[in-house]
């Protein structure tokens, strides 16, 4: 197990504390920010992203968080198999503990919200039109641009040029936040199959009072959409940064 595992496990459970954390504190009843909305969701996610890289970092992790951005740099040649299988159990694992620590922080909230899509939308993503196609097509689009648009961050550009390590952080949480405005009215942007696949699971396995079913039956799609969207994005730069000249 890389040392790099722990910073991955304890970056991704902020992510889902704080992400999940601002969709429960939305959709649940009788918190103080019911009914906030979808700016205040895709805000608190771009914030989520940034305080899970920072720690992530801070422990020596690359801050990748997502199993698609692994896969993204496995294909780039910068992460060995071993270390992505590792970094991603480790996603995983923190995405489920996250799951279950917003569980708790919302304890008494659970039992007064009647809707169960609610509640399984504070620890997974749903479409707004459930057509599979469109869907898993959304998600590959958007993961696209997350993954595109990070390399560009940490990219050295023109020889000589310096990658934005320090700013990196908070211009990967902008990202995701302008991600969630533009693209993720289709499908909720799980753009990482952890951050929807942890959580569903800690679902099916929590005692959360009038939950409803998984739906296992979309589960595939915030999986699947951003594997190959990452896959895609990271073959995408590759060439175009070949055909440019420009250094990865």
């Amino acid at each position: 197990m890389p040392a790099t595992a722990l910073g991955e496990f304890v970056g991704t459970i902020v992510l889902i504390l704080l992400g999940n954390g601002v969709v429960a504190g939305v959709l649940l009843e009788k918190t103080k920010s019911n009914g906030a909305g979808w700016l205040v969701i895709t805000a608190g996610w771009g914030f989520a992203v940034l305080g899970g890289v920072l720690v992530a970092v801070g422990l020596g992790a690359p801050g990748e968080l997502n199993p698609a951005v692994t896969l993204a740099n496995v294909i780039a040649g910068t992460r060995t198999v071993s270390d992505a299988l590792a970094h991603v159990a480790a996603q995983m694992a923190g995405a489920i503990l996250g799951a279950t620590l917003v569980w708790v922080h919302y304890f008494s909230h659970w039992r007064e919200t009647r809707d169960q899509g609610a509640i399984l939308a504070c620890f997974c993503n749903a479409p707004a039109i459930r057509r599979s196609v469109p869907n898993v097509i959304s998600e590959i689009i958007a993961t696209m641009v997350l993954v595109l648009v990070a390399s560009a961050i940490g990219s050295t550009g023109v020889a000589g040029s310096t990658p934005a390590t320090n700013l990196g952080p908070a211009l990967v949480g902008a990202l995701v936040w302008g991600i969630g405005l533009s693209l993720g009215g289709p499908t909720g942007y799980a753009i990482n199959p952890a951050r929807d696949l942890g959580p569903r699971i800690a679902h099916a396995m929590l005692p959360i009072a009038g939950k409803g079913g998984n739906d296992w039956g979309y589960a595939w799609i915030p999986v699947v959409g951003p594997l190959a969207g990452g896959a895609l994005a990271a073959l995408l730069w590759s060439a175009l940064s070949a055909a440019n000249g420009v250094p990865q």
